[in-house]
């Protein structure tokens, strides 16, 4: 709800101060970044199969930073689309993340290098005589995948940049037909954002074993998406608040209601992936049970029967325990540990997805994984927190603001 009187915005509290370490990390992190990635390259450089684990090591990277970037754009089309009056205080870090889509469209160069070994099972010799494969033929392919890939990060980055152009173009002009547009546009682009990103979950993850099926897949995939989010979200809202004058306008009410939806949409995606696995398990059909009985069961499923149990405990009991107290919501310390917890159990389920496809001795967490998080993670926080730097914290002339102000949770 929001009460009847909203405080006035002083716009010389709105930017991120020199002094504030936000403002320091693009270069520091940039830099770290590229040597990282670098380095791992230079490591792998000479040994086919480290080139391989840099590759698969660079994919699940990939995969767990961009569903940060995508739950951050999502954020911002459905914000819109409701016309959320609570969120405008907040809404400018998700348009930070959701612009940094353009990075990822570059990335998903290495990819495309690194095809053949992370989509051997339906792009080797030996798929011609698989049936199976055959039969998905025309769906997969190299030439599709490609022109199917470069589709959805072309139209992942247009809206990222489209709504944080003209979200941070309002601040200097106060026109409120943006707000308008906005809303208008999300429609279309939610649409687009639900047919690219299952699909997308489809091609880069759930055809790395092309035998295996399931039609909540990109379900699957949104929802840790959404649910990361919130976790990221919290933590920069914090950090931003810590040795700012943000905090005058970002309450605890705001960091209270990302702490209800970072529990709401991890109990989400509890609800889908245990859906998911009951229906496997009920129907009990050989090419689906495989999924799970590779990560469970056998010589491989003892490796990854920890990463298993894991997600079940460490995605589910514990922060559902945790974060269900509102006392717990309503304290910045207790909440931020807990959205960090997420963001490493995100990690773990995107480990446990990518990496049981590939079968090799080298394949478990190790120095390559380490470089390419900090890698990709280091490009991604450095770009987003350049963009954060050079415009307003807040969206300030956001028509909706004063709502956002006086919001309190009931």
């Amino acid at each position: 709800m929001s009460s009847n009187h909203a405080k006035a915005i002083n716009p010389l509290d709105l930017a991120l101060p020199q002094t504030h370490w936000l403002s320091k990390l693009p270069v520091i992190a940039i830099v770290i970044g590229v040597l990282a990635l670098v380095g791992a390259l230079a490591m792998a450089l000479g040994n086919h199969e480290k080139v391989e684990l840099l590759q698969w090591s660079f994919h699940t990277s990939y995969m767990y930073f961009l569903s940060m970037a995508l739950g951050s754009l999502f954020f911002v089309l459905v914000q819109f689309a409701t016309r959320a009056g609570w969120s405008v205080v907040v809404r400018r870090f998700a348009e930070t993340y959701a612009a940094t889509l353009p990075l990822f469209a570059v990335l998903f160069i290495p990819m495309l290098f690194g095809f053949h070994s992370l989509f051997h099972h339906w792009t080797s010799e030996e798929a011609k005589s698989d049936p199976i494969i055959q039969a998905k033929s025309a769906f997969l392919n190299e030439q599709f995948f490609t022109v199917r890939g470069l589709v959805y990060v072309i139209i992942w980055s247009v809206l990222g940049v489209y709504y944080y152009r003209n979200s941070t173009r309002q601040d200097v002009t106060g026109d409120k037909s943006i707000t308008s547009k906005l809303q208008k546009s999300s429609y279309p682009g939610i649409a687009l954002f639900a047919l690219s990103v299952s699909f997308c979950a489809f091609d880069w993850i759930m055809s790395l074993n092309p035998h295996w099926y399931t039609t909540m897949f990109g379900v699957y995939y949104f929802a840790g998406c959404i649910m990361v989010v919130y976790a990221l979200m919290l933590l920069t809202t914090l950090s931003v608040r810590s040795g700012t004058k943000v905090s005058n306008y970002i309450s605890i009410e705001h960091i209270h209601d990302l702490g209800k939806l970072l529990f709401g949409f991890n109990v989400f995606w509890t609800y889908i992936a245990f859906s998911q696995y009951f229906l496997i398990w009920y129907a009990n059909i050989p090419e689906e049970t495989e999924f799970y009985a590779i990560r469970s069961l056998g010589e491989h499923g003892a490796h990854w029967l920890p990463w298993t149990i894991a997600l079940m405990v460490g995605h589910f009991v514990v922060p559902f325990a945790f974060l269900m107290s509102r006392h717990i919501k309503r304290r910045p310390m207790l909440v931020g540990l807990g959205a960090l917890w997420m963001l490493v159990m995100h990690y773990v389920d995107i480990h446990w997805l990518i990496r049981p496809n590939w079968h090799s001795e080298l394949n478990h967490f190790g120095l390559f994984d380490v470089l390419t998080l900090v890698g990709i993670g280091g490009l991604f926080f450095g770009f987003a927190s350049l963009l954060l730097k050079r415009k307003s914290l807040i969206p300030q002339k956001d028509p909706r603001l004063a709502e956002s102000l006086a919001f309190e949770n009931m």
